[in-house]
């Protein structure tokens, strides 16, 4: 054989071996029946990837990118809030007699004390009078109850502590007392709730008497819908909102200025869909001189009316603005038609007898009052506990 063919053939076998060697270290292994198939590379990931098969051809070490935050939603949620179980109604006037005693007995104390006097004359019926005159039971109130004790007194004749205090007593509760019932109308009829708008000036607590409201009545056993109408101040939707969280009770709102009358329409709606017994509604405080808010108002009640009945119209009143809570009564009463009030702060003040000017002037009875800060601390009146406890100053 030609020695320049062996020669030939030799190289050409060492250049086959090393060939394959190079081929089989850089191909990757491939299951039999299967195509090799590579991923389809695009924009940044292409440009990572050929940053990473640099990186390898270097030896160089990447340090591996921070792991993302998890979606919002899978964060940590904050754990719901446990809901409070608020003790029943019944028996609150009961067990918050000891504060408005302490609100209320330099009235009384001072009533018992005239009359006890050894020397009933003209200066201390004069006296008397002012007394109750000071507490807002009112100019016409007043005397006729100065006037039936006189009578009373002369005819008796006798002035004891015991004797004394049965006839002023008697006097009160006959100012007080009232043909129209003190009970707050909450049960539903047939498949709609029933439905109580509270209103009221500003400042006067009406926000919180409706969460204090809700709070009792789920007391109670009863399911309550909120209405957040009062749109116009952002912080009361939010406390309703807080007051509702409380007892789960839901608030229906809306966004800040929005109609007030669409916001206790859809609670009604909502009130009838979830088969709650009550819906309280939470309007915007009105000046009771503007017209046209109070024409706004008495546009919510017929709103709601289109839905439901309007079970009880609610008037917040404060027991410390004296005759000019007898005028808000006044102006109110003509528009949406007050079935009832609820006095607040009776606890900072010795005039509770804006409660007989209220009923005396407008044939409203008061049903609810307002007698400290606390969640609990509003009750259904009760004449007899209110004229007690102010009598005998515990």
């Amino acid at each position: 054989m030609d020695i320049t063919l062996l020669a030939a053939i030799v190289i050409a076998v060492v250049l086959l071996t090393v060939g394959g060697f190079f081929l089989v270290r850089t191909q990757r292994p491939v299951k039999p029946g299967k195509e090799e198939t590579k991923p389809e590379v695009t924009g940044e990931a292409s440009g990572a990837t050929a940053v990473e098969d640099r990186e390898r051809d270097t030896g160089t070490v990447r340090t591996p990118p921070a792991q993302a935050p998890p979606p919002a939603e899978e964060a940590a949620r904050p754990a719901e809030p446990e809901l409070e179980a608020p003790p029943p109604s019944a028996g609150r006037m009961v067990r918050l007699r000891a504060r408005l005693a302490r609100s209320q007995s330099s009235f009384g104390q001072g009533l018992l004390n005239l009359l006890s006097s050894d020397s009933l004359d003209e200066d201390a019926w004069e006296e008397i009078e002012d007394t109750l005159i000071t507490a807002d039971i009112g100019v016409t109130s007043a005397s006729q109850i100065v006037e039936n004790l006189r009578t009373r007194v002369k005819v008796l004749g006798t002035r004891g502590p015991e004797e004394v205090r049965t006839l002023l007593r008697e006097e009160l509760l006959a100012q007080i007392t009232t043909s129209a019932g003190r009970t707050v109308r909450t049960e539903p009829h047939g498949d709609r709730p029933a439905v109580i708008l509270v209103v009221g000036v500003n400042g006067t607590g009406k926000t919180t008497t409706t969460g204090k409201l809700a709070r009792a009545l789920v007391g109670d056993g009863r399911s309550v819908v909120l209405g957040a109408a009062d749109t116009f101040r952002a912080a009361a939707s939010e406390q309703l909102q807080t007051w509702g969280g409380r007892v789960g009770a839901p608030v229906v709102t809306k966004e800040e200025g929005a109609d007030p009358a669409s916001v206790a329409f859809d609670a009604v709606s909502r009130g009838i869909e979830d088969g709650a017994d009550t819906v309280i509604i939470d309007t915007a405080g009105r000046l009771h001189t503007k017209t046209g808010l109070m024409d706004e108002l008495g546009k919510v009640k017929r709103v709601v009316e289109k839905k439901t009945q309007v079970d009880e119209v609610l008037l917040v009143l404060d027991a410390t603005t004296g005759q000019n809570g007898l005028r808000q009564a006044r102006v109110f009463g003509e528009v949406v038609n007050v079935t009832g009030i609820a006095l607040t702060k009776l606890d900072g003040t010795a005039k509770g007898g804006i409660i007989v000017q209220v009923q005396r002037e407008l044939g409203v009875p008061v049903k609810l009052v307002g007698l400290g800060e606390g969640p609990d601390d509003l009750a259904p009146f009760d004449p007899e506990v209110f004229v007690d406890t102010i009598l005998s100053g515990d």
